[in-house]
Parts: C-alpha cells; structure tokens; sequence
C-alpha cells in the first residue's frame, strides 16, 4: 500500500528480460538506508519487491503481467522513475489509497504551464475514464492527483509545480504513455453495484438517480 507521495527519483541501472520476465536494477539513493530485501518499492507506480539490495542500488523482479500491463518493460538505462516506499502504519496518508497494481496505461495527449499549475490531459480508453469521477483520485506514475475534468476519452489534472518538478512529470511530453491505477475506491464500489465499465449506460458515471435506484439516499 502506498500513498501516491513520491519520496524520491530513482535512476534505472538495468533492465533485462528474459522468459518472460524481467529484472530491474535502479539506483534510489537514501531510500536504500533501512529498506530491506523483501520490502515493497513503488516504481512508476508499479508495486515491486526488492530481491537485491547493493550499496544504493535495489534490484527487483518484474512479472510478465507487469511488464505488459505497465511501461516498465520499455525502461532503459539512465531513465528516471518515481520511488515511494510502502506506507507504514502511523504514517501521514498525503495522497490517497494506491495499491501499486497499475490497471492500464494512458497516453498524454497535452501538457500546459502556467505559472499556478501545469495541467497534464491524459487519453484513455473510454471504459477506464468512465470509471474515474471530477475530483477524484487518480495515480499517474505512481503520483496522487486529482481529476479536474474528464471527457469521453481524456482526463486532465491539475499539478502543483513543486509536484512537477519533483516528479518524473518534469521530462515527459505529448505522446508519452504513463502508468495509471484508478482509486482503488470507486473500483470496489463499481464492482460490487454490478456497474462494470462494459455495464455502464452513458459515460458510465454514477448519477444521483442512480444511486437512489440502489438504495443510496
């Protein structure tokens, strides 16, 4: 579990993949003081276990699932990601709920800068951002943010730039895919309402009349 509060940028060391599978060696700095083989590392948003650990270098095993589901497999040496360390009881909760278990991949489709904020539109298949509400809670490369709008295929939010400049976000630009985990949240109550993204009339998001079908009032 994870809070979407990056600790630290990393720097990847190596990437190999064979049978299907990966290993990945990144350099994460004072990160490295007091983890332990075993523990769970965010990367990219991407929950991993440490397998090695060597001075500031981590090595972790990277599952097929993941190297298909993520961008991790398309990683290569000297690339930046996003570090957090798991959430430990007792700890501030910053962000929101992340699992690490990345759901699909978007592509940015704009990034625009201001002096307040940048805000970064992301494009997605339309059954994903129909399960993502305004206001809502949304993990970009393993970074907590949250939705300021959505249409039928592209969701923007809005980014603080200490955020920006303390992320990989600072490097990317249009046409670069990213990591996203959906709130783990909304997904349990789609689930469990039976409202499925293939499921959903419309835009596929929730309504007050639909809520009061249901018992919600």
């Amino acid at each position: 579990m994870f809070t979407g509060i990056i600790e630290q940028i990393g720097r990847v060391v190596a990437l190999t993949q064979s049978g299907g599978k990966g290993e990945l060696r990144v350099a994460i700095g004072p990160l490295a003081e007091g983890m332990r083989i075993g523990d769970s590392l965010s990367v990219n948003g991407a929950c991993l276990t440490v397998t090695r650990l060597s001075s500031d270098l981590a090595e972790c095993d990277v599952s097929g699932e993941t190297l298909r589901v993520t961008t991790l497999g398309t990683l290569r040496p000297g690339a930046e990601v996003n570090l957090e360390r798991a959430l430990r009881v007792g700890d501030r909760l910053g962000g929101h709920f992340v699992l690490g278990h990345v759901d699909t991949t978007g592509v940015i489709a704009a990034i625009e800068k201001s002096p307040a904020q940048v805000t970064l539109k992301v494009k997605a298949a339309p059954q994903v951002v129909a399960q993502i509400i305004p206001k809502g809670s949304i993990a970009v490369e393993g970074i907590s943010l949250t939705v300021a709008e959505l249409r039928e295929d592209v969701f923007s939010v809005a980014i603080i730039p200490h955020t920006f400049a303390h992320t990989t976000l600072r490097s990317k630009s249009a046409g670069d895919q990213v990591n996203l985990e959906l709130d783990m949240i909304g997904k349990y109550v789609a689930r469990l309402m039976g409202r499925t993204p293939a499921s959903m009339p419309g835009n596929g998001n929730l309504s007050e009349e639909f809520l009061a079908e249901h018992g919600f009032k």
